[in-house]
C-alpha cells in the first residue's frame, strides 16, 4: 500500500439534530479492501455516503486523493470513484445492457463505441449478467439485479468502489464472485470499501475491518485483531465466539445459541474442537 485514497478525519454528520457517525477516524488506502461492520443503524451507510461525496458531513473533513471531496465536480467524481448504493430503483424498463451502458457516462464521451461495448461486455461477464443483457432490468430477480448493478459500477472503470451491502441478495456463489472481484480491483492498485453484514465473508476477504455501533467505530485494524469476540458479543447483542478457520488462517465467528453462552464459550476464541463441538 502506497497511500490513502480516502483520507477520513473528525468526521461527523447530523441530520435534523440527531447525530448518525460521530468522530469518525478512518483511511482507505491503495490496495485494500476495508470492511465496514456493524449492526442495523451503526451508521455504516452515512459513513459510505460522506466518503463518497454524497452527504455533507456535519465536522470533519473528507479528502479523495489529497483534495477535499467536495471540492470535485460530478464529473470528476465519476471519474474517481464508484458507488453501489443498497437499492437502486428505476422508473422506466430499461434492459439490464442498458443499465450497464449508465455507468459509462463521461468516460463514453472519451472513448470509442468499439472500446464502450468491450467494457461493458467485459462487466457483464465478470458479474455473470451477460446472458440477462437483453432482459428488463424490473423483471429480474433481486439477485440478478444486485450483479446488473454491480457490472454498472464495474463498467464506470473507477480505481475506487465503495459499495453498500452488495452481498446481500445473492447466493453463496455470488457472494465470493463480488468479494473475488474486489479482491482484483485492489490488486490492481485500486481500492474497496464495502458494507457487509456476513461477517465471515469480511474475515476471509477484507484487509482490514471497521466495526461501528451507535455511528461511533469501536475497532479498526486487521480480521484478528478487529474481530474480538468480547467486543462482538457486545456490539451486536448475541453470544459469539471467534474460532481459526479449518481451512485459511482467518477468524471463524460463530454466533451460539443461548446454552452455548450459559457454558461459557461466548466471548472468547475457541479451538477447531470447541468449533465442531459447538456447531454440530
Amino acid at each position: 500500500m502506497d497511500g490513502a485514497l480516502i483520507d477520513i478525519r473528525n468526521v461527523s454528520v447530523a441530520i435534523n439534530g440527531r447525530t448518525l457517525i460521530s468522530d469518525i477516524d478512518l483511511r482507505l488506502e491503495r490496495g485494500e479492501v476495508l470492511a465496514l461492520l456493524g449492526p442495523n443503524g451503526a451508521g455504516k451507510s452515512t459513513l459510505l455516503r460522506a466518503a463518497s461525496g454524497d452527504l455533507a458531513p456535519s465536522a470533519g473533513s473528507i479528502t479523495l486523493e489529497g483534495r477535499s471531496v467536495s471540492a470535485y465536480k460530478a464529473k470528476e467524481l465519476a471519474m474517481r470513484r464508484a458507488v453501489l448504493p443498497q437499492q437502486t430503483v428505476l422508473q422506466f424498463a430499461f434492459t439490464a445492457r442498458e443499465v450497464v451502458e449508465m455507468g459509462r457516462g463521461e468516460r463514453s464521451r472519451r472513448q470509442t463505441r468499439f472500446e464502450d461495448g468491450r467494457i461493458i461486455d467485459q462487466s457483464m461477464e465478470r458479474t455473470d449478467t451477460a446472458h440477462l443483457q437483453d432482459r428488463t432490468y424490473p423483471t429480474l430477480s433481486g439477485g440478478e439485479q444486485a450483479r446488473v448493478t454491480l457490472a454498472r459500477v464495474l463498467s464506470q472503470e473507477a480505481p475506487i468502489l465503495l459499495l453498500d451491502e452488495p452481498t446481500a441478495a445473492l447466493d453463496l456463489s455470488h457472494q465470493q464472485m463480488v468479494m473475488e472481484i474486489a479482491r482484483e480491483i485492489a490488486a490492481a492498485g485500486g481500492a474497496v470499501m464495502t458494507i457487509l453484514h456476513d461477517i465471515n465473508l469480511a474475515a476471509a476477504y477484507a484487509d482490514r475491518i471497521a466495526l461501528m455501533d451507535q455511528g461511533r467505530m469501536v475497532s479498526l485494524g486487521e480480521p484478528w485483531t478487529a474481530l474480538d469476540p468480547e467486543l462482538l458479543t457486545r456490539v451486536f447483542d448475541c453470544p459469539i465466539a471467534v474460532a481459526r478457520h479449518p481451512m485459511r488462517n482467518c477468524p471463524l465467528v460463530l454466533p451460539l445459541p443461548k446454552i452455548d453462552a450459559h457454558m461459557g464459550l461466548a466471548g472468547r476464541e475457541l479451538t477447531i474442537s470447541d468449533a465442531i463441538v459447538t456447531v454440530g
